[in-house]
């Protein structure tokens, strides 16, 4: 797949995974953008990785698509998890 592909996967899982995980973050949406986009590429290596299956088949593919929003859940989680620990010490 082409860089344009990945990065309307990255866009659209990032968006997934916002809905699935709902809440404030740092960063709006611009973050959330680049936390799909990243959490595609990280989804694919993993699928690869873990399970020895090529998750990257194509935009089409559903394999694709799963890979990209765990992928995407997994880098929101963890933003979460590091940037949240610095916003609730402003507030105190």
């Amino acid at each position: 797949m082409g860089v344009i592909a990945w990065i309307l996967i990255g866009l659209f899982a990032g968006a997934i995974a916002k809905l699935l995980l709902p809440g404030k973050d740092p960063g709006g949406i611009f973050v959330t953008m680049l936390i799909g986009i990243a959490g595609g590429l990280l989804g694919g290596w993993l699928g690869k990785v873990i399970f020895g299956v090529d998750s990257i088949d194509g935009f089409f593919e559903l394999s694709t698509w799963i890979a990209a929003i765990i992928g995407s859940l997994i880098l929101l989680v963890l933003y979460r998890a590091v940037t949240g620990n610095r916003r609730s010490h402003r507030h105190a």
